[in-house]
Protein backbone atom coordinates (compact mmCIF):
# COMPACT_ATOMS: atom_id res chain seq x y z
CA UNK A 1 0.00 0.00 0.00
CA UNK A 2 2.46 2.23 0.83
CA UNK A 3 4.44 1.55 -2.75
CA UNK A 4 1.42 2.77 -4.59
CA UNK A 5 1.07 5.97 -2.41
CA UNK A 6 4.70 6.31 -3.35
CA UNK A 7 4.05 6.10 -6.90
CA UNK A 8 1.30 7.65 -7.02
CA UNK A 9 2.84 11.10 -5.34
CA UNK A 10 6.15 9.91 -7.86
CA UNK A 11 3.71 10.50 -11.12
CA UNK A 12 2.20 13.28 -10.07
CA UNK A 13 4.97 15.12 -9.52
CA UNK A 14 6.49 14.30 -13.10
CA UNK A 15 2.96 15.25 -14.54
CA UNK A 16 2.80 18.48 -12.32
CA UNK A 17 6.42 19.14 -13.10
CA UNK A 18 5.97 18.39 -17.29
CA UNK A 19 2.78 20.54 -16.64
CA UNK A 20 4.83 23.47 -16.05
CA UNK A 21 7.68 23.18 -18.54
CA UNK A 22 5.19 22.95 -21.18
CA UNK A 23 3.43 26.24 -19.48
CA UNK A 24 6.40 27.71 -19.74
CA UNK A 25 7.61 26.56 -22.87
CA UNK A 26 4.42 27.86 -24.55
CA UNK A 27 4.69 31.61 -22.92
CA UNK A 28 8.40 31.95 -24.03
CA UNK A 29 7.84 30.84 -27.53
CA UNK A 30 4.55 32.13 -28.14
CA UNK A 31 5.59 36.07 -29.28
CA UNK A 32 8.17 34.29 -31.20
CA UNK A 33 6.14 32.12 -33.48
CA UNK A 34 3.71 34.77 -33.47
CA UNK A 35 6.43 37.57 -35.49
CA UNK A 36 7.22 34.55 -37.71
CA UNK A 37 3.66 34.12 -38.68
CA UNK A 38 3.73 37.87 -39.46
CA UNK A 39 6.84 37.85 -41.25
CA UNK A 40 6.49 34.80 -43.33
CA UNK A 41 2.71 34.19 -43.74
CA UNK A 42 0.55 37.56 -43.00
CA UNK A 43 3.21 39.78 -44.37
CA UNK A 44 3.36 38.37 -48.66
CA UNK A 45 -0.07 38.00 -47.97
CA UNK A 46 -0.07 41.71 -46.88
CA UNK A 47 2.48 42.75 -50.28
CA UNK A 48 -0.08 41.01 -51.98
CA UNK A 49 -2.72 42.95 -51.21
CA UNK A 50 -1.39 46.43 -50.30
CA UNK A 51 0.86 47.37 -53.80
CA UNK A 52 1.05 51.48 -53.57
CA UNK A 53 1.66 51.84 -49.44
CA UNK A 54 4.33 54.06 -47.38
CA UNK A 55 3.96 52.03 -44.46
CA UNK A 56 4.87 48.95 -42.79
CA UNK A 57 1.10 47.33 -42.38
CA UNK A 58 2.81 44.83 -39.84
CA UNK A 59 3.78 47.12 -37.59
CA UNK A 60 1.44 49.40 -37.83
CA UNK A 61 -1.28 46.60 -37.02
CA UNK A 62 -4.01 47.35 -33.98
CA UNK A 63 -6.29 45.13 -32.24
CA UNK A 64 -9.81 46.48 -31.93
CA UNK A 65 -12.77 45.41 -30.11
CA UNK A 66 -15.62 45.04 -31.70
CA UNK A 67 -18.41 46.84 -30.57
CA UNK A 68 -20.83 45.13 -28.06
CA UNK A 69 -18.33 41.97 -27.65
CA UNK A 70 -14.66 41.27 -26.32
CA UNK A 71 -13.73 40.10 -29.97
CA UNK A 72 -10.56 41.94 -31.14
CA UNK A 73 -9.89 41.81 -34.78
CA UNK A 74 -6.35 43.01 -36.26
CA UNK A 75 -6.32 45.07 -38.76
CA UNK A 76 -3.67 45.80 -40.60
CA UNK A 77 -3.32 49.51 -42.60
CA UNK A 78 -2.57 50.60 -46.02
CA UNK A 79 -1.21 54.23 -45.59
CA UNK A 80 0.11 56.38 -48.59
CA UNK A 81 2.20 59.20 -47.46
CA UNK A 82 -0.01 59.61 -44.14
CA UNK A 83 -3.16 59.08 -45.32
CA UNK A 84 -5.23 55.93 -44.60
CA UNK A 85 -5.98 53.93 -48.39
CA UNK A 86 -7.08 50.81 -47.18
CA UNK A 87 -7.31 47.86 -44.37
CA UNK A 88 -6.92 44.41 -44.17
CA UNK A 89 -8.32 41.98 -41.72
CA UNK A 90 -7.98 37.65 -41.58
CA UNK A 91 -10.60 36.02 -41.33
CA UNK A 92 -11.87 32.03 -41.85
CA UNK A 93 -13.70 29.77 -43.02
CA UNK A 94 -14.59 26.09 -42.58
CA UNK A 95 -13.03 24.13 -45.50
CA UNK A 96 -12.80 20.65 -46.38
CA UNK A 97 -9.98 19.80 -44.30
CA UNK A 98 -10.17 22.72 -41.53
CA UNK A 99 -9.94 26.15 -41.38
CA UNK A 100 -9.24 28.75 -43.98
CA UNK A 101 -7.42 31.55 -43.04
CA UNK A 102 -8.08 34.80 -45.97
CA UNK A 103 -6.67 38.08 -45.53
CA UNK A 104 -9.19 40.02 -47.09
CA UNK A 105 -7.72 44.25 -47.84
CA UNK A 106 -11.05 46.74 -48.30
CA UNK A 107 -10.15 50.29 -49.99
CA UNK A 108 -11.36 52.60 -47.34
CA UNK A 109 -12.73 55.24 -50.18
CA UNK A 110 -14.57 52.75 -52.06
CA UNK A 111 -15.99 50.70 -49.65
CA UNK A 112 -14.73 47.74 -52.08
CA UNK A 113 -12.37 44.73 -51.62
CA UNK A 114 -8.92 45.43 -52.93
CA UNK A 115 -8.37 41.52 -53.03
CA UNK A 116 -7.87 38.58 -51.00
CA UNK A 117 -4.81 36.24 -50.61
CA UNK A 118 -5.19 32.73 -48.75
CA UNK A 119 -3.10 32.63 -46.01
CA UNK A 120 -3.19 29.53 -44.65
CA UNK A 121 -5.49 25.96 -44.99
CA UNK A 122 -5.05 22.12 -45.16
CA UNK A 123 -7.37 22.14 -48.50
CA UNK A 124 -6.32 19.09 -50.70
CA UNK A 125 -3.68 19.45 -52.85
CA UNK A 126 -4.35 20.19 -56.86
CA UNK A 127 -7.48 20.54 -56.19
CA UNK A 128 -9.33 22.42 -52.85
CA UNK A 129 -5.84 24.39 -52.83
CA UNK A 130 -6.64 25.78 -56.24
CA UNK A 131 -8.43 28.76 -53.73
CA UNK A 132 -5.17 30.13 -53.52
CA UNK A 133 -4.87 30.29 -57.47
CA UNK A 134 -4.97 34.19 -59.11
CA UNK A 135 -8.12 32.57 -60.75
CA UNK A 136 -9.86 32.54 -57.91
CA UNK A 137 -8.91 35.42 -55.87
CA UNK A 138 -8.72 37.79 -58.73
CA UNK A 139 -12.60 37.72 -58.70
CA UNK A 140 -13.22 39.39 -55.42
CA UNK A 141 -10.73 42.45 -56.64
CA UNK A 142 -12.98 45.69 -56.73
CA UNK A 143 -16.12 43.69 -55.00
CA UNK A 144 -18.75 45.44 -52.82
CA UNK A 145 -18.47 43.24 -49.85
CA UNK A 146 -22.25 42.18 -50.63
CA UNK A 147 -21.20 40.98 -54.46
CA UNK A 148 -18.26 39.39 -52.96
CA UNK A 149 -20.16 35.82 -52.31
CA UNK A 150 -20.27 32.67 -54.51
CA UNK A 151 -23.07 32.93 -57.59
CA UNK A 152 -25.00 30.41 -55.42
CA UNK A 153 -25.48 32.81 -52.57
CA UNK A 154 -26.79 35.81 -55.09
CA UNK A 155 -22.97 37.07 -55.78
CA UNK A 156 -20.54 37.80 -58.47
CA UNK A 157 -17.84 34.85 -57.65
CA UNK A 158 -17.60 31.39 -59.36
CA UNK A 159 -16.71 28.74 -57.25
CA UNK A 160 -13.82 25.87 -58.65
CA UNK A 161 -15.26 23.24 -59.56
CA UNK A 162 -14.66 20.36 -57.66
CA UNK A 163 -13.76 22.39 -54.56
CA UNK A 164 -17.04 23.62 -53.50
CA UNK A 165 -16.06 23.58 -49.94
CA UNK A 166 -12.62 25.40 -50.09
CA UNK A 167 -14.67 27.90 -52.06
CA UNK A 168 -17.32 28.17 -49.70
CA UNK A 169 -14.66 28.48 -47.11
CA UNK A 170 -12.75 31.41 -48.55
CA UNK A 171 -16.47 32.89 -49.50
CA UNK A 172 -17.39 32.45 -45.70
CA UNK A 173 -14.09 34.19 -44.62
CA UNK A 174 -14.85 36.91 -46.93
CA UNK A 175 -17.91 37.45 -45.54
CA UNK A 176 -16.70 37.38 -41.87
CA UNK A 177 -14.06 40.20 -42.57
CA UNK A 178 -16.73 42.60 -44.37
CA UNK A 179 -19.15 42.01 -41.54
CA UNK A 180 -16.16 43.16 -39.32
CA UNK A 181 -15.20 46.06 -41.61
CA UNK A 182 -18.91 47.27 -41.73
CA UNK A 183 -19.16 47.15 -37.73
CA UNK A 184 -15.82 48.67 -37.34
CA UNK A 185 -15.46 51.62 -40.50
CA UNK A 186 -15.75 54.11 -38.29
CA UNK A 187 -13.10 53.52 -35.38
CA UNK A 188 -10.64 52.29 -38.56
CA UNK A 189 -11.09 56.02 -39.65
CA UNK A 190 -10.29 57.45 -35.97
CA UNK A 191 -7.76 55.31 -35.17
CA UNK A 192 -4.93 56.31 -38.70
Amino acid sequence: MVEIIRMVVVLSAITGLSGFVLSGLKVVTEPIIEQQVLANVQGPALKHLFLHNTNDPIADRKTIILPGSETGVRVFPALRNGKLQAVAMEASGKGYGGDVNVLVGFDINADKLIGISVTTHKETPGLGSRIEANSFTKQFRGKTPDKARLKKDGGDVDAISGATFSSVAAADAVKQAAEWYAALKGTIKQTW
